[in-house]
């Protein structure tokens, strides 16, 4: 690697670092468990996939939507079954790489995909309102408030700004320090990280979770462990394609879900919070110039280098400059063009879009994610379906011949039906079945059904011109229905 993409990279990832500090902290506190777990997690899982995973500039940590998923196993049986879960969970991201699952992320439509970052955009911005509050949870006021608007814009502007004039070093990074010296010249009254919470620490050790090794554990995580997989993965192989996408290169799915596995099982076993692919932090990393799996190892090694020796200057960071820096990122990762778009594409996929977008604010990503494909999917069914159609000849011996083209499923079988008058038909009927592709077993049910129908009114039916696909599908089923 050249010495400048080196340069590049490493501040990418320091910059990055920066961003987590806050993030992981916060949702450690959502999680209702020490902060510090929530730092060994970011450690731990962001080095791991850093250097292991199939996505290089990626970053990934304890991220606030698996948290949210584990809040009420911490309330009600305590962090040692949460550790359990967070192995466990690990497995089941570990399992589900070694098959190979993680290609199905093609699956998701790009609106759900358009629905995803808006919706997180959304989250990011939203929850850095909670800045704006003072220790006690009260809306800042006065001088306060004018103050922590005051860094917040200045530290927009930076961002903004400085881009234009040098690229030589990342804009988030300039803005964060820049913004950090001025309050401590100035000695300005505003929040800092050390509000949070205090981020000094030892070297993460070795812990087997302290929990019965029975069946009544396994009921107890096993949901949570399944729930926090799934997320896990949806969020960190979206995140993936949006990588891909703004890279312009092609990742490995499968070795990231690998990847992703190994490092919750580490930090379950070492004392962190489960975690994985954060949108914001990969932003911030790939707006910065990091591209490379340095930049992913570094973010990593900075956390834990200041929980052993640099909080003092990190917890001096102010609140609002992580705060403006967040905003400027859910700014980015807004999918605007698609408010553009949302009346130029099919009702459904603007549908989509929407119900993707709220449903993530309101609830969680897998829920929105799986509403959008569920959306999307009986969208084009049912488009399929009306596709339907049929041609109809008479030969001169009177024999009349259908030649139906689409695709006969579950949701044509009812149109598939109407395209036929048994009653009215001649003695011999062909279907000519060169133009229909045969899809599932409510395709040969709706086959079976026909046949029955003429056969019920005395006449023949059979097909003709089946591609060696469907024969072998027909012949399988061992249907009855006569053939060529």
């Amino acid at each position: 690697m050249p010495l400048s993409d080196l340069r590049g990279n490493i501040l990418a990832g320091l910059t990055s670092s920066f961003a987590l500090v806050p993030e992981c902290i916060a949702f450690a506190l959502v999680a209702q468990v020490n902060p510090l777990m929530g730092l060994y997690g970011a450690f731990i899982i962001c080095t791991i996939t850093a250097l292991f995973g199939g996505r290089p500039a990626m970053i990934s940590g304890a991220a606030g939507s698996m948290a949210v998923v584990i809040v009420a196993l911490v309330v009600q049986h305590g962090v040692q079954y949460l550790l359990a879960t967070v192995v466990l969970g690990g497995l089941i991201m570990l399992l589900f790489g070694l098959l190979r699952l993680g290609k199905l992320v093609r699956m998701v439509p790009h609106p759900v995909m358009l629905g995803f970052v808006n919706g997180l955009a959304i989250i990011i911005a939203w929850s850095q309102l909670e800045h704006f509050k003072d220790a006690q949870g009260a809306w800042l006021a006065g001088r306060s408030l004018w103050v922590m608007l005051g860094l917040v814009l200045l530290t927009m502007i930076i961002v903004y700004v400085l881009p234009r004039l040098t690229r030589a070093v990342p804009a988030a990074l300039v803005a964060i320090v820049g913004v950090s010296l001025l309050v401590a010249w100035l000695d300005l009254p505003t929040r800092t990280l050390a509000d949070m919470a205090a981020i000094a620490g030892n070297l993460p050790t070795f812990h087997w979770p302290s929990v019965p090794l029975d069946l009544a554990t396994l009921k107890i995580i096993l949901p949570y462990a399944a729930l926090m997989a799934m997320v896990g993965l949806l969020e960190t192989l979206l995140t993936f394609n949006l990588t891909d996408e703004i890279t312009e290169t092609r990742g490995q799915p499968d070795r990231e879900c690998v990847a992703l596995g190994v490092a919750n099982i580490v930090s379950g076993l070492f004392g962190g919070m489960g975690g994985c692919a954060m949108i914001g932090q990969t932003v911030i990393n790939l707006s910065s110039g990091g591209r490379s799996r340095v930049s992913g190892a570094v973010s990593g090694v900075m956390i834990l280098l200041f929980i052993l020796f640099l909080s003092p200057l990190i917890e001096r960071i102010p609140l609002a400059a992580l705060a403006g820096v967040m905003f400027v990122v859910a700014q980015q990762t807004f999918a605007w063009g698609s408010l553009r778009v949302l009346g130029k594409v099919p009702l459904t996929d603007a549908l989509v879009i929407i119900a993707v977008t709220v449903v993530t604010v309101c609830t969680d990503l897998a829920t929105a994610v799986l509403c959008g494909i569920v959306i999307a999917a009986l969208a084009f069914a049912w488009q399929h379906a009306l596709e339907l159609r049929s041609d109809v000849q008479v030969g001169k011996d009177g024999e009349k011949v259908y030649t139906p083209h689409g695709t006969l499923f579950f949701a044509s079988t009812t149109r598939f039906q109407a395209l036929f008058d048994a009653q009215q038909d001649p003695e011999q009927v062909q279907v000519d079945c060169r133009a229909l592709h045969v899809m599932d077993h409510s395709a040969i049910a709706a086959l079976e059904t026909l046949s029955e129908r003429y056969e019920k009114a005395g006449k023949v039916l059979s097909l003709r011109g089946l591609s060696q696909r469907n024969r072998d599908l027909l012949e399988r089923a061992a249907t009855r229905i006569p053939f060529q």
